[in-house]
């Protein structure tokens, strides 16, 4: 078997490329020539220069391929048009090189994400049939990523997965949480009873892998998770106790995220450099329900997650602290 792998060299992508070789596929992954190989170095694999925006070299990358997975985008931009660019156009530039180059591909796997769908308004956790409803401009561009996928849906063999939030080794979102942590704050937005869910890496790239090798009809959508419903302030101190830490919980006002987020754009602006924490980014954090189902992945791929959130934090931070990332 061999696959395509884009977004290789991030977070989810570099792990999903090192489980497809462990498990004997031969991996091409499309990348940017300002990509970091960090994660990439010493693997057996072929590797392609470019972006979803060059034609040619799509063509180049789909040809030949039985899988593709289709990880990379845009999470941060300085730009809101950035978002549709890459996450909307550029998969529906890789769809089409497919339907011109390899129209006979096994299966297409786009890594969306829950943000696509949006919080659930009921007391309940969101599932494939609820109505989607994003609340930022990143979900709204993964979702418009989703529907240019599922528009082919009938010429091609098209699955889309809705991660929700993912940690583990490498990850630099949920490492603010650690960093905060190993300073003795446990920061939670003043938002009473708010849930969501979590997954580790290790567990999202199974469930990838298993939606491959699974029989799907052509457009199932699956939510992936570890199936916990978590509050927001049990997080912190559950990865506080997996660190051996002692933290103080401090609860931080809505008006204080947001001056936080307003100052962080103005800072971006003047670096011209995207920020990691923006006034769009708090109005997503601050819904009060990001529980998604994962009934339908348990039942129709077999997706069975292994990784506690204690045991995956302890794993994550010892990785932290031996990469000297704290």
């Amino acid at each position: 078997m061999k696959a395509l792998v884009t977004g290789a060299t991030g977070f989810i992508g570099s792990h999903l490329t090192e489980a497809l070789i462990q498990k004997g596929v031969q991996v091409r992954c499309l990348l940017r020539r300002t990509s970091d190989l960090k994660w990439l170095e010493g693997l057996p694999i072929e590797l392609i220069y470019g972006d979803c925006n060059n034609k040619n070299i799509l063509d180049k990358a789909v040809s030949n391929v039985d899988w593709v997975f289709h990880l990379a985008g845009v999470t941060k931009a300085i730009k809101r048009e950035t978002f549709f660019e890459v996450n909307g156009l550029g998969t529906l530039n890789l769809i089409h090189a497919c339907l011109d180059k390899n129209p006979c591909l096994r299966k297409f796997v786009y890594i969306s994400s829950q943000a696509a769908a949006g919080p659930s308004i009921f007391d309940r956790p969101k599932s494939e049939l609820d109505p989607c409803e994003p609340v930022s401009i990143y979900g709204r561009s993964k979702r418009v990523g989703e529907k240019m996928v599922l528009a082919h849906a009938q010429e091609l063999p098209v699955v889309v997965l809705r991660p929700s939030a993912v940690y583990g080794p490498r990850d630099k979102d949920l490492f603010a949480v650690f960093s905060l942590l190993s300073r003795k704050i446990n920061a939670c937005p003043l938002a009473p009873g708010q849930r969501l869910s979590l997954c580790h890496v290790q567990d999202i790239v199974q469930g990838i892998i298993l939606a491959v090798e699974a029989q799907t009809k052509s457009g199932d959508i699956f939510f992936l998770s570890d199936g916990k419903d978590y509050r927001m302030g049990n997080i912190g101190s559950i990865i506080a106790q997996a660190m051996s830490i002692k933290a103080y919980r401090i609860l931080v006002p809505k008006s204080v995220m947001f001056g936080i987020a307003f100052f962080s754009e103005y800072l971006s602006r003047l670096k011209g450099k995207p920020c990691r924490i923006n006034r769009d980014k708090v109005n997503e954090l601050l819904q009060l329900n990001w529980v998604c189902d994962i009934s339908k992945a348990n039942t129709l791929l077999g997706f069975q997650p292994k990784v506690s959130l204690s045991h995956g934090a302890q794993q994550t931070y010892e990785w932290y602290k031996q990469e000297q990332w704290l």
